[in-house]
């Protein structure tokens, strides 16, 4: 059993769906490692990982308009509001979808379907580098 480890760096300009499936793929190709399992993670609380579609950007506009009218800002709930009217809901959006993701790899490459993408979710709407981690364990 072998294992690899990285980590990179997605720039973010605002809340959006920001694929990074061709950077995961040549990692995981990179490695060597032809089957196991690759965990990839982000070390944010107010951005997440998402597998989604990738062929319809209009899957990604709906899927932000879904979460902004579900997690609104300025709700009188928060008490949390130190960062900006955006950081309670972004924290509240990634609570919801995930922070990591486990994905199968089979012949050196990730195990997706055909219309599907890796993206990072941005909550946040200031400019970020997000830091995101992938570990492969396999053979």
């Amino acid at each position: 059993m072998r294992q690899a480890l990285t980590s990179i760096s997605l720039r973010t300009v605002g809340p959006n769906l920001y694929e990074f499936t061709d950077q995961v793929t040549r990692w995981t190709r990179s490695t060597g490692i032809h089957r196991g399992l690759l965990t990839i993670y982000i070390r944010h609380t107010s951005a997440s990982l998402l597998i989604q579609e990738n062929a319809d950007p209009d899957v990604r506009t709906d899927l932000q308009a879904f979460l902004r009218r579900l997690i609104p800002e300025g709700d009188p709930l928060y008490i949390h509001t130190l960062e900006g009217p955006d950081d309670m809901p972004a924290h509240v959006k990634c609570a919801l979808s995930a922070t990591s993701l486990s994905i199968p790899v089979d012949d050196g490459l990730p195990t997706l379907g055909a219309w599907q993408g890796i993206y990072l979710w941005e909550h946040r709407r200031s400019p970020h580098t997000r830091k995101v981690v992938l570990h492969l364990l396999g053979e």
